[in-house]
């Protein structure tokens, strides 16, 4: 008996979005462009929280994928300046925790931290539409 895998089809996107992707992990930031370009959006990638808030002073994203853990400064960390620049701009980029700890009232927790939203490692297609989708209406 043989098997045939069927292949996934990629949701289509409202429109196509920049997406700066904070993540320290090689084979995640691989994983998050790849889905990323999938989904028909573009990613720069950043290795840790202040690459990622030194790319958003030079580049303009309409939304950010962050993981929490990284060196030099963590994704809250990063999260927490993001907001605090925005207290003065009056402008708000989404922004999406990724953590491989998906753990009970993570998704509070973040919350009260200002993120838009999370997702679980590994990364689904699927998830990553909809919280991108979901994040980016908000905004409108």
């Amino acid at each position: 008996m043989t098997s045939v895998m069927s292949a996934s089809i990629a949701p289509q996107p409202s429109r196509q979005l920049k997406v700066l992707v904070a993540e320290d992990n090689i084979i995640n930031q691989r994983v998050a462009l790849g889905l990323l370009n999938q989904l028909g959006h573009t990613g720069v990638l950043v290795s840790d929280g202040e690459k990622a808030l030194k790319c958003l002073t030079q580049l303009q994203f309409d939304a950010v994928l962050m993981d929490v853990m990284m060196p030099q400064m963590d994704g809250l960390e990063a999260l927490a300046a993001i907001r605090a620049q925005e207290a003065s701009s009056g402008k708000h980029l989404p922004v999406l925790m990724a953590t491989s700890h998906d753990n009970p009232g993570d998704g509070e927790r973040f919350e009260r931290a200002g993120a838009d939203g999370h997702i679980a490692k590994p990364i689904h297609l699927q998830t990553l539409h909809t919280e991108l989708e979901r994040v980016i209406r908000l905004q409108r």
